[in-house]
């Protein structure tokens, strides 16, 4: 039986253990891979406070961990793939089939960039492929770039890359002049003069050996296939939260999957918290991730304390 069992291995869930374990609380975490999340994939991190110098996602992941397992944080290899949450005893099983119950559960499962699914993307990834601007943009500084999307979060992205990169040219599905962002940012990409657009095409292969150098375009009307160098590929055709393992339980989420819960981290269950990317949020960074673990990980230890059943009281807040 643990006091806090946390779903997920990112730094939302890391920092969770962290603050846990430091709390005298018994605490683990599941993680069916590699911890550290998606920030694990990340080759180069300048934007966490205090890793100005030059330094790597698994890097800062590791001292991450190292950070728990001090603490005496737990980690649990396995998938979680079934739970019961609305009891007093939680209870989460993992693919294996074992099932490990706790007083409180912290779901920190995070989320995955929708991939393109081009050639090299993979092989790329976090050496110019990158799924997030304000994490790798001033890496391309003066470079020319190629963004694919053109919902809102890829058009503010575009934009966000103009501050950084000599050119940004948006690579859209649809026909000319047709983008399914809000029109304001839509006026605004158009009047840019930095943003480049190539209409009626997606990426069909990313090319480079050790960093990207290239992109083969392909005409969705005509099969068209067309060669274009670049330095840099930035992808934002969405993301998907893994989620999966909680339909059938009664925790909240959007309908998109990604779980609902309040400026505490409480969702709809009580004793049961989220963090980092998999919850409904306005912003997914590493440094978000890691407030939201300190946070829920503070409520659990108060709820744990003060009020077994439920929430706290206003009242029982207030005094907190």
């Amino acid at each position: 039986m643990y006091d806090i069992l946390i779903v997920g291995g990112g730094p939302g869930g890391m920092t969770a253990g962290i603050y846990g374990s430091r709390g005298r609380l018994k605490t683990a975490i599941i993680e069916k891979g590699r911890t550290g999340g998606q920030a694990a994939t990340t080759m180069e991190m300048e934007n966490y406070p205090g890793f100005f110098e030059k330094t790597s996602g698994p890097d800062v992941m590791d001292k991450f961990l190292a950070h728990a397992k001090h603490f005496g944080t737990e980690i649990i290899k396995g998938q979680a793939t079934e739970v019961d949450l609305e009891g007093e005893v939680k209870k989460v099983t993992i693919k294996s089939g074992e099932t490990y119950e706790a007083k409180v559960v912290i779901l920190s499962p995070g989320s995955q960039p929708r991939t393109l699914g081009a050639k090299g993307e993979g092989q790329l990834r976090g050496k110019g492929v990158s799924y997030c601007a304000t994490c790798d943009a001033d890496f391309f500084e003066e470079l020319d770039v190629v963004v694919v999307g053109n919902g809102d979060a890829a058009i503010e992205e575009a934009m966000y890359l103009t501050k950084f990169a000599e050119t940004v040219t948006v690579i859209v599905i649809h026909s000319e002049g047709i983008l399914d962002c809000n029109k304001k940012s839509a006026e605004k990409a158009f009047a840019n003069p930095k943003i480049k657009w190539i209409w009626n095409s997606t990426i069909e292969e990313i090319q480079g050996e050790e960093i990207v150098e290239g992109v083969v375009l392909k005409n969705i009307q005509t099969g068209e296939l067309t060669p274009m160098e670049t330095n840099g590929v930035f992808v934002f055709i969405g993301s998907i939260p893994s989620t999966d393992f909680l339909k059938g339980s009664k925790v909240a989420m959007n309908q998109w999957g990604y779980i609902e819960s309040n400026d505490r981290m409480e969702t709809n269950i009580p004793g049961v918290y989220a963090v980092g990317d998999a919850r409904v949020k306005y912003l997914r960074q590493v440094v978000t991730a890691a407030a939201d673990g300190a946070i829920a990980a503070v409520a659990a230890e108060k709820f744990l304390e003060g009020h077994i059943e439920g929430r706290l009281t206003p009242e029982e807040l207030s005094k907190l």
